[in-house]
C-alpha cells in the first residue's frame, strides 16, 4: 500500500474514533469522496481491503488503525 492512502486510511480511522468512539465501523468506501475521482487508489484500497485483510463490509475502526499502525 502506498504511504499516501496509508496516511489518509489512518487519519479517517483516528478521526471516526475521535468522532463516534471505538465502536465505529467503516467500509473502504470511508476513505474516499463520494465521486471517483482517483480509481487507481480506490482499487488499491478495495484490494487492501477485500483480497489481502479478507475484511467483511464493515470492519472496525480500531482494528484497521491497529493493522495500519503495526506496518501490515
Amino acid at each position: 500500500m502506498n504511504s499516501v492512502l496509508k496516511q489518509k486510511m489512518i487519519d479517517v480511522c483516528r478521526h471516526k474514533i475521535a468522532q463516534k468512539g471505538d465502536a465505529v465501523g467503516l467500509s473502504f468506501y470511508a476513505f474516499f469522496a463520494n465521486k471517483n475521482d482517483n480509481p487507481a487508489l480506490l482499487m488499491e484500497a478495495a484490494t487492501w481491503w477485500i483480497s489481502t485483510q479478507q475484511f467483511d463490509h464493515f470492519e472496525k475502526a480500531s482494528k484497521i488503525l491497529a493493522l495500519l499502525e503495526s506496518g501490515e
